[in-house]
């Protein structure tokens, strides 16, 4: 079959993918072969394919293709992820552009309008990664909003909850003003902040007195309900028992002494405001202060906010300070660094808040999931994040799990009366009716007494079972599927949801299945830019990964992303790196249009140089093999590309198909041409999970091939013998041919032109790999010599030295002349230097770096000289 001369990237990409996807490869069933399984970090369900997401599927593509090759039943479910915080705020957007307002409808008709964004957008990102060759079991996707992934969370937090581990309780909680819901203490990134630190007089009453206050958030002194002193501080002793006055509010509050202050830190003096700061909190409770909540739910103020009322947070801040500094009240202000809290989710600053939430008590439930890790019974790829890891779960935090947003699972908890806990757990409406009738002693209740609670769950919350309910293990616990597949083999993901998500899959799996989700989780790195910078929309420096896969093409773009990027370590992205990747995919498309372009010759005999040269790849092959193989088992997946890499571009493309190539106008014996192709099949099953495009395409233009013969489920290389002798020896034949080529070139002998070689074999190398140096550096003939040669060409290998006699292999007068032409010129240019150098005048007023110039061009042309004359004595 004759190879086409043009590789038309789009068309055999989705010719192939089309074909794989016809013929069912990328599905899994429950048989009797070993499982691999993989399930994929949900995306958003409404999100486009970034650089990460690239990175992070590539990755597991090469590790299932791999697993395909390697005769396991290969499993890798993808799916979406509802996203609440992200989802509702872009439903909420969308709603505003068309003048509806979230408050105006019911949590029904606003979810109507979810779903429906949710079906017009959701799942582009899936159709975006079959682009990338991403060989999911798309008959396996699941949604986390499925019906049954659903019921497996209720079904969950009513276990939790029954268990005594949920529970509702009122905690100063992470808010988020923007999103207007909680978060968990993981979903909130600190960054230092240069800010200030204002310095306020509080009046003490009955008296001319007053006190200095420190402060980083002046806006809140309208929610102060005491002033705190440390009961050691002599400083301020007098003002035990007495009553501050709250500036701009005019309100009464104590003086208090606690130990908590720092005598050191600001004045000495504490300002409480119990309802916006977790340590005042802790210290109004101590003390029995009063809370005063001064924000609305999008952090402007409220009707404690005097004349501010209605306006933001921030810009109170700047009016607030102008209006104390007028009154003087404000002292001074000092620049301050602070370590601000943002939403990991919309970027908002968090604001403190008191609020009734639904919490998972999770030290308990941790403990089994520190020990799996510590133990490695889960692997973390690479070590180094495990003592993070270790840090984050011995000092874990119970986990809010409730979110005031509509979009997502809502909490299974019913109220039937004004009390806080008359309420009840249950799945389903029915269920909770019973359980209130029997709580409450009232067989009379109805359905309409009930009341479900209006918060949603936390989309980690359903995402944490994701290995367990795509496999529907929560609600069928024993069902053939959960039992084959689980646990998964590999989890590839990003270290920064190593807590959001890995931990706490880890947690359920010992807590609902007794067994771990997975056994390994390789983390990839960040992809940034050159400069270090992580990619991002607001930068514009994140390519469109679907522009690249347009220019380069899936494989180029796949090996490209690999070629630098080591487990955990940070990605440089550059565009160059596709136009590599790009570079390689022509270059196997080339070298495979050679072979196709030889005609076959069944007179001819194999020659000598082909017999050793397909034994030397053949060993180079098994020792590249076994090299892969350790870096796949260590996930060393940039290492396995490179390694392959060169594999195919120097050992095969450039040496082999060199070595073998038949002479101009002759055929390829039948021997040597059938040990090529079958030597090129098995690169293409190495090259397949790197490249699955290119190489499905090379291999079924090979030969005929059924469906059962697709490259995608052919089988893995076996691994063989490797002769460490033949390899060294082909090494050393490998110089040998360097030198011969440096030769000719510098003496510009014509590769037509045949030359002899004699060797003074002082390293007593074997003659095994003469019929390749005859061939790759067009020798006549080989002989071996006691002494060196006169009149001759050399070069070194080792201690080995090669003579090429200049007779026969260049015309000897025509090179003498040249050389001497050259001589005269180089001597003459010499001279010229020499005289400016020699010239007083130029050496005292010349700059020293033009001196050093001249200096050097002398040193040059004496080097030169003494080369000339040397290739002139060997021509004697």
């Amino acid at each position: 079959m004759t190879a086409s001369q043009r590789y038309e990237i789009q068309k055999v990409e989705e010719k192939w993918y089309k074909y794989w996807m016809e013929n069912g490869y990328f599905h899994s069933e429950v048989d009797e072969r070993t499982p691999y399984t993989i399930v994929i970090p949900p995306p958003n369900v409404t999100g486009v394919l970034h650089m990460g997401h690239m990175l992070n599927n590539t990755i597991q593509d090469v590790l299932i293709r791999r697993a395909r090759l390697k005769g396991f039943n290969a499993c890798w479910v993808p799916g979406t992820d509802h996203a609440s915080i992200a989802t509702e705020a872009k439903v909420v957007a969308k709603l505003k552009a068309e003048g509806i307002s979230k408050e105006d409808l019911s949590r029904e008709d606003f979810l109507e309008h979810a779903w429906d964004w949710t079906h017009k957008h959701g799942g582009i990102i899936l159709e975006q990664l079959k682009k990338l060759g991403a060989s999911c079991d798309w008959e396996r996707t699941k949604f986390t909003m499925d019906e049954d992934m659903s019921a497996s969370v209720i079904k969950v937090f009513v276990d939790l909850y029954e268990k005594g581990l949920v529970y509702r309780g009122y905690r100063m909680v992470n808010w988020d003003p923007e999103a207007k819901t909680t978060l968990s203490d993981e979903e909130v990134i600190y960054q230092e902040k240069q800010g200030s630190l204002y310095y306020l007089e509080y009046k003490i009453k009955g008296s001319e007195e007053k006190v200095t206050i420190a402060t980083t958030r002046p806006e809140t002194i309208l929610g102060d309900t005491a002033i705190c002193i440390n009961p050691n501080d002599e400083r301020f002793s007098h003002l035990k028992g007495k009553t501050a006055i709250v500036p701009l509010a005019n309100r009464e509050i104590p003086v208090i002494e606690d130990d908590y202050v720092d005598i050191e830190f600001g004045t000495g003096c504490l300002k409480v405001t119990p309802a916006h700061d977790e340590n005042d909190k802790v210290l109004g409770e101590r003390h029995n202060l009063e809370v005063i909540d001064i924000f609305n739910e999008d952090a402007s103020l409220n009707s404690y906010g005097l004349h501010y009322e209605g306006k933001d947070r921030f810009e109170v801040r700047k009016e607030i300070v102008k209006e104390l500094e007028d009154l003087g009240i404000l002292i001074k202000t000092e620049t301050h660094l602070n370590k601000i809290g943002t939403s990991e989710r919309t970027g908002a600053v968090i604001e403190p808040r008191l609020s009734d939430q639904w919490f998972l008590k999770m030290k308990d439930l941790a403990k089994p999931a520190l020990d799996a890790v510590i133990e490695k019974e889960v692997n973390l790829v690479p070590d180094k994040f495990l003592n993070t890891y270790k840090h984050w779960m011995e000092n874990v935090r119970d986990w809010n799990i409730s979110r005031q947003l509509w979009w997502g699972h809502r909490i299974p908890a019913f109220y039937y009366g004004p009390g806080k806990e008359d309420f009840v757990v249950a799945e389903t409406a029915e269920l909770a009716l019973e359980k209130a009738r029997e709580k409450s002693s009232n067989p009379g209740l109805t359905a309409r007494d009930l009341r479900q609670d209006n918060d949603a769950l936390d989309t980690w919350f359903s995402s944490w079972l994701w290995p367990i309910s795509v496999f529907n293990g929560i609600l069928e616990p024993d069902n053939k599927e959960i039992n084959y597949y689980y646990p998964t083999n590999d989890l590839v993901t990003a270290p920064e949801i190593l807590f959001f998500w890995v931990a706490r899959m880890i947690i359920a799996g010992y807590e609902f299945r007794g067994k771990k989700p997975f056994t390994n989780v390789y983390l990839t790195g960040i992809v940034r830019d050159k400069q270090r910078r992580k990619m991002s929309k607001s930068l514009g420096n994140s390519p469109d990964p679907l522009g690249l896969i347009n220019q380069y093409g899936a494989d180029g773009v796949r090996v490209g992303m690999l070629l630098s990027s080591p487990a955990g370590n940070d990605l440089m992205f550059d565009e160059d790196l596709c136009k590599q990747g790009s570079g390689f995919i022509n270059k196997i498309w080339n070298s495979f249009k050679l072979i196709k372009s030889w005609e076959i010759d069944d007179s001819k005999k194999q020659p000598e140089s082909s017999a050793k040269a397909i034994e030397w790849y053949r060993s180079r092959f098994q020792k590249t093999l076994k090299e892969i193989e350790d870096h796949y088992s260590r996930y060393r997946i940039s290492d396995a590309l490179m390694a392959t890499y060169k594999l195919v571009w120097d050992d095969y493309c450039s040496w082999l198909l060199e070595m073998i190539k038949p002479p101009f106008g002759e055929g390829i014996d039948s021997k040597t041409y059938d040990e090529v192709i079958s030597i090129l099949e098995n690169n293409l099953k190495i090259l397949h999970p790197f490249v699955p495009f290119i190489s499905e395409e090379i291999w079924q233009q090979l030969k005929e091939r059924s469906t059962r013969e697709a490259l995608i489920i052919a089988e893995w290389p076996k691994a063989g013998e490797i002769d460490p002798t033949v390899i060294e020896e082909f090494s050393f034949a490998a110089e040998v041919v360097g030198g011969i080529r440096n030769i000719r070139k510098s003496k510009n002998i014509s590769f037509r032109n045949p030359i002899s070689l004699q060797i003074l074999n002082t390293e007593g190398v074997t003659e095994s790999f003469n019929a390749i140096i005859s061939k790759l550096g067009n020798v006549s003939g080989i002989s071996y010599v006691e002494k060196q040669v006169e009149g001759a060409f050399s070069f070194r290998v080792k201690s080995n030295e090669y003579f090429i006699p200049v007779e026969g292999a260049v015309d000897v007068e025509a090179e003498r002349k040249k050389l001497q032409e050259e001589l005269a010129y180089t001597e003459g240019f010499l001279k010229s230097v020499e005289k400016k150098l020699s010239n007083e005048r130029f050496v005292s007023n010349a700059p020293e770096k033009v001196i050093a110039i001249e200096r050097a061009k002398q040193a040059d042309a004496q080097s030169k000289i003494e080369v000339l004359k040397t290739s002139l004595a060997s021509l004697k």
